[in-house]
């Protein structure tokens, strides 16, 4: 009998108990953009062009530091492929990961080729000069607007959206 009144107990408390809904702490935009750029001043990213038959190059490059509107720049020889992605279509995406934590950022927009030499010294890395031995000549910028950024960083509790994996996006 016992057995039985135990068993009834735990059957109640098995099929009236609901678990609590998870409490999901939201983050805000700035912690948002914050916990993105800590992943992107890690150091390399991914640059993704595309090809005029729509085909998807993908080539890791050294970029500046993102500015205050994720604006980002890149150096690339003038006559790489790249320049000829760009030229045909300027739409591209810089992926970026968080090697500790299998966060990353990925942002979305349209490149744009500048070749103007004021440019380039503002916007020179001194680890290019490798490189570019003539900067004025062996490199043209390549200067990224974003347009959507997604991001996951584990550490500052951005993980998107547990069903479907849909990461936390920005639009600007």
């Amino acid at each position: 009998m016992k057995v039985v009144i135990i068993f009834l107990g735990m059957f109640v408390l098995l099929t009236t108990c609901k678990p609590a809904p998870e409490n999901k702490v939201a983050i805000g935009t700035i912690a948002t953009l914050e916990a993105a750029r800590e992943i992107m001043l890690a150091g390399t990213c991914t640059l993704v062009t595309v090809t005029d038959g729509a085909m998807p190059h993908a080539r890791v490059m050294d970029p500046l530091d993102p500015d205050e509107n994720f604006e980002v720049w890149l150096a690339t020889n003038p006559r790489s492929r790249k320049i000829e992605h760009l030229n045909a279509n300027p739409n591209v995406v810089l992926h970026y990961i968080d090697q500790v934590d299998n966060g990353y950022v990925s942002l979305y927009g349209k490149a744009e080729l500048v070749r103007d030499s004021l440019a380039i010294k503002e916007h020179w890395k001194p680890e290019w000069s490798q490189f570019y031995p003539n900067r004025n000549s062996d490199c043209v910028l390549i200067k990224f607007k974003p347009t959507r950024l997604e991001v996951i960083n584990y550490m500052a509790g951005i993980t998107g959206d547990p069903l479907t994996w849909q990461p936390t996006v920005i639009t600007f």
